[in-house]
């Protein structure tokens, strides 16, 4: 779903916080808790922005690298803004950034703990794309999209595999739906568990989908070097279409924390 991704590729350098071991086996290795004062940009060393425009979805926001689209919020998390504004001769801005510079793995359990935004035309995500994009391509290197949404379906939202053969709108995906309150009215756990030749997906710890690389017979299981994280908040394009006169602005997708842990369950 994510084409044409434009974004730098110097070395790819894994690096952990200290580790520690929950109970259910898998090792914390790498963590960001979004701690700082409200306005402050976020560390450039461990985050980078994805600066620029449409990304090969006819997107509608112009990501930047400001505080007003991109900072902490002063109460531990990162605040992400999308906003109705004319700049760079686009109608909106948003942000985009990623950790392509300073942290990847291959398998394990990555998790974040997000409150989405809403409204028509709102895109939020939080995905991983394959560390070897820069010499592959997309969908070569393969992309894991941990959480979709589209702001005007609160209630659903979509995890989708993209390799080579199943890709854009045909990647290998499912929904799954919150009965009870939408997911702009409180923060909620988005993760996979990625073992080898597995990854599942989880809301709140709960399982709703598992592709293995049996599940594309004939196509290529690329799922197997190590993936970046990417967080983002999109406006318009080809998977939510354009807001309309029922959308607000601003929109804010809140992040509390993310981490990425090493093993199996």
């Amino acid at each position: 779903m994510k084409r044409g991704l434009v974004l730098s590729t110097c070395c790819l350098i894994a690096f952990t916080m200290g580790c520690s071991e929950d109970e259910s086996g898998w090792e914390l290795v790498w963590e960001e808790q979004f701690n700082g004062e409200a306005g402050q940009p976020l560390n450039r060393e461990r985050w980078t922005y994805d600066i620029g425009t449409g990304w090969g979805n006819a997107q509608l926001e112009y990501d930047t690298d400001r505080t007003e689209n991109v900072s902490t919020d002063g109460n531990g998390n990162l605040a992400i803004v999308a906003r109705e504004e004319t700049y760079e001769g686009q109608p909106y801005t948003s942000g985009r950034i990623n950790t392509s510079q300073s942290f990847s793995q291959r398998q394990g359990r990555f998790e974040a703990r997000i409150r989405l935004p809403r409204g028509q035309g709102i895109w939020p995500a939080f995905w991983l794309l394959g560390s070897n994009f820069g010499t592959v391509g997309w969908p070569e290197c393969g992309e894991i999209d941990i959480l979709e949404y589209r702001g005007q379906e609160p209630r659903v939202i979509h995890g989708s595999l993209h390799g080579p053969g199943y890709s854009g709108g045909s990647a290998m995906t499912r929904r799954f739906v919150r009965e009870s309150t939408a997911f702009d009215q409180g923060f909620h756990i988005f993760a996979v568990e990625w073992t080898e030749g597995r990854v599942t997906w989880l809301v709140d710890d709960v399982r709703y989908f598992t592709m293995s690389a049996d599940d594309v017979p004939g196509r290529r299981w690329v799922f197997n070097h190590p993936f970046f994280i990417i967080l983002n908040v999109a406006v318009g394009g080809s998977f939510v279409g354009s807001p309309d006169e029922t959308t607000t602005f601003p929109q804010t997708m809140l992040v509390d924390w993310v981490r990425v842990y090493r093993g199996e369950p």
